[in-house]
């Protein structure tokens, strides 16, 4: 399984998400501990926002151990708001157009888990997608159809109603073996995320309500000052993070299913 980390605050270096705690994320790509896999060495990547609308997207094929830019770039890039991603691969082979997170217009998206009968829904999912996201779909993973499918079924409108379309369209004729989500994203304003599996075994996901920076992050792994900073994001609930105007930030939550 991969690992995620995300951040909305106050600007930061990356690396304090990043490379920097004790369990960061890129600890976790060579010890992780709430996954099958304790390595995770299929690639890796991060979105950022920063100036303009769409965001700033660094991806490589290379364990994130083994980069040495990884650890230059995040010292010296810094934003209010980036997500992201080491992969373990369960689906497409390790190539930079299947390393997270993707992005299309405004969009950042990073997915742990599985869409074990994708093979046999790919072609279907893709017919659905209109002209402008089937030409930019890139790679071959079912993290990038998840991401295209969300934004088909109105994700710049109604992400929470996008993401209960899609989990039921994912779910139908899943004989091959349980469907699991974990998805994080951004639109350069709020961040997302939610846990979703048919057998109600999702993968990890956790929230610190506030970091020493005075944001809010999100990460597979708890990272740093134990498990009793943070909690466990509840499954089956699309979970917002916004700033307010006054930098404030508030957290939403919707129901995906009935």
């Amino acid at each position: 399984m991969c690992r995620i980390a995300a951040y909305l605050g106050p600007e930061i270096p990356l690396e304090d998400i990043i490379s920097k705690p004790v369990h960061s994320l890129l600890e976790q790509s060579q010890h992780a501990a709430e996954a099958k896999l304790a390595v995770n060495g299929d690639g890796f990547g991060f979105a950022w926002y920063g100036r303009g609308e769409k965001p700033g997207v660094y991806r490589d094929v290379l364990p994130a151990w083994s980069d040495g830019n990884l650890t230059s770039l995040c010292r010296m890039v810094h934003s209010g708001l980036f997500i992201a991603h080491i992969r373990a691969s369960t689906m497409g082979e390790t190539s930079r157009a299947n390393c997270h997170p993707f992005s299309y217009g405004r969009w950042s998206f990073c997915h742990n888990g599985q869409v074990p009968h994708f093979p046999r829904i790919r072609r279907r999912l893709e017919a659905a997608l209109p002209d402008v996201l089937y030409a930019h779909r890139r790679g071959t993973t079912d993290s990038e159809m998840v991401f295209l499918t969300l934004l088909c079924n109105g994700l710049d409108v109604d992400p929470a109603g996008a993401v209960s379309r899609t989990i039921e369209t994912l779910s139908a004729d899943a004989s091959d073996g349980p469907v699991r989500l974990t998805c994080v994203f951004s639109d350069g304003h709020s961040l997302y995320a939610f846990r979703y599996a048919s057998d109600g075994r999702c993968p990890t996901l956790y929230l610190t309500e506030k970091t020493e920076h005075g944001g809010q992050a999100l990460a597979s792994e708890p990272l740093c000052g134990g498990v009793r900073n943070w909690r466990p994001l509840p499954p089956d609930v699309l979970v917002r993070i916004n700033t307010t105007d006054n930098s404030e930030h508030s957290l939403q939550t919707q129901c995906l299913t009935a």
